[in-house]
């Protein structure tokens, strides 16, 4: 006997608008059980977790905070995922985009002036990118799986910060801070409102959201992705070419991790140091699936993922858990938003070898 998944001939559509939702509760539900099992009460823990960080105004303003990255990334993602390229080192590019964006603060700090922001969000946009067309070049000329490439692209970023804030960029007067120089205030994002630290790359997020979303609905190069994403033979007969795509896909998907890492390092932190991210490029890719890959649905998805991030400070305060708690939850989440696509996509079957069965009868 063994399990095979066979392909549904026809979809159901209502249940693949319910999925997210249907992935959230049983998340809820077994997060419920694993708080029980840790010996708490699980409807306080799951309000400490999920409701208490919304009920103040500073809070709601961190979610904003928390929730733009992921938005950025997911949006990026999403392209990239639904022209069948699997870009899994958006935390690599979003680094980048940091270093490369923070070049003209740390390097000119005593430069003021109303271009210098700009430049930053440009260069950091560009430095994504750039990190990005690593794996697209290896695919593209030596066939290799982006998805491993693209990976290990993360930890080179991160030890070549790590490199540049306790040496080069250190900031002489920072007390042996492994840090840089804090950026000038003209190089610092806006905030959005006067009441909390929300700051303007939220905006960022929420209008590439929606310039993705009109891309991919309404003009060829959105076709082209759908197109070569779900067969790429087709593509070939239409004209596209899916060569091209890899290169797209993935340094348009770095350009916005690119732009949400110098977003965060100058609207958050206001300088660079060894750990700019909390792992916003792989939660990122629990916001695109959860989101369906649809970037208004991954507006909704982005502040849910931010609120696990925010539940888990609220919750290690309130009932004294383990800060490793978010990310079971976030892990949870993937695997029942993948399971409930799955189950949307095949039916499982229950297989019976016959032959063998009978073979083994008639030795016997």
């Amino acid at each position: 006997m063994r399990i095979e998944l066979e392909r549904r001939s026809r979809q159901s559509p209502v249940f693949a608008i319910v999925s997210p939702l249907l992935a959230l509760g049983l998340t809820l539900v077994f997060g419920g059980i694993m708080f029980m099992l840790l010996g708490k009460d699980p409807l306080s823990a799951l309000y400490s977790f999920f409701i208490e960080p919304l009920l103040e105004v500073w809070s709601l303003h961190e979610l904003a905070i928390k929730a733009a990255p992921l938005i950025l990334i997911a949006v990026g993602l999403s392209v990239c995922y639904r022209s069948n390229n699997w870009n899994i080192g958006a935390e690599g590019q979003f680094t980048v985009g940091a270093i490369i964006g923070s070049i003209l603060p740390i390097t000119f700090y005593e430069w003021h002036s109303p271009l210098l922001l700009p430049l930053m969000m440009i260069m950091g946009a560009i430095g994504g990118a750039v990190y990005g067309a690593i794996p697209a070049f290896l695919k593209t000329r030596f066939n290799t799986n982006e998805i491993l490439t693209s990976l290990m692209l993360v930890y080179i970023a991160q030890l070549f910060l790590d490199w540049l804030t306790r040496g080069v960029w250190k900031d002489p007067a920072g007390y042996n801070f492994p840090q840089s120089r804090s950026f000038v205030t003209e190089a610092v994002l806006p905030e959005i409102l006067s009441s909390g630290r929300a700051h303007m790359g939220l905006i960022f997020a929420l209008v590439a959201a929606l310039a993705v979303w009109f891309m991919m609905r309404f003009t060829l190069k959105g076709f082209q992705v759908v197109v070569l994403g779900q067969s790429e033979r087709a593509g070939r007969f239409a004209g596209f070419s899916a060569r091209k795509m890899v290169w797209f896909s993935l340094m348009f998907s770095g350009a916005l991790a690119g732009l949400a890492g110098i977003s965060e390092v100058s609207g958050s932190i206001g300088h660079l140091q060894p750990s700019i991210s909390p792992g916003y490029g792989f939660t990122a890719i629990i916001v695109a699936f959860l989101g369906r890959l649809n970037p208004l649905g991954i507006i909704a998805a982005g502040f849910v993922l931010a609120l696990t991030y925010l539940g888990g400070e609220a919750a290690q305060l309130s009932i004294g858990v383990s800060d490793k708690v978010t990310r079971v939850f976030q892990g949870l989440l993937l695997f029942f938003v993948l399971s409930c696509d799955t189950l949307i996509l095949y039916r499982v079957r229950l297989v019976f070898d016959r032959a063998r069965s009978a073979s083994g009868k008639a030795v016997s």
